[in-house]
């Protein structure tokens, strides 16, 4: 029997790990729509982001199979898309786009801020 990997986590640390990654999510949201849609307002991007983190913080926590993990991406995707139309009032054409930008934004951001913790944390004493 697969256990979710959250079970024995105190809550506030997965409140914790939700809104730190909520609020990654906001700013590379930001990010993109500025991008696209030239000076957007920032407080448009904090009602984005804390959608596609719910969802991965979800899926994360219960997923027992790769299918859906990729799944729950896709879901992640798919209501920040619309999380994105609503917000911004776009065409559906140009909010996947946005999203497009907001996914690269968010894969490249997190990479390179994680590499920056894996070489500071392994550094000698």
């Amino acid at each position: 029997m697969l256990v979710p990997l959250q079970s024995a986590a105190d809550p506030l640390a997965i409140a914790g790990t939700f809104a730190t990654f909520a609020v990654f999510l906001s700013i590379t949201a930001y990010i993109a729509a500025r991008n696209v849609l030239g000076d957007v307002p920032v407080r448009n991007a904090f009602l984005v982001g804390p959608i596609p983190a719910a969802v991965s913080i979800l899926v994360a926590t219960f997923a027992e199979s790769d299918a859906v993990l990729f799944g729950g991406l896709f879901a992640a995707l798919v209501l920040d898309g619309v999380a994105i139309a609503y917000v911004y009032g776009e065409s559906r054409r140009l909010s996947a786009y946005i999203t497009l930008i907001h996914f690269v934004v968010s894969v490249i951001l997190g990479t390179i801020l994680f590499g920056i913790w894996a070489l500071a944390t392994s550094a000698p004493a």
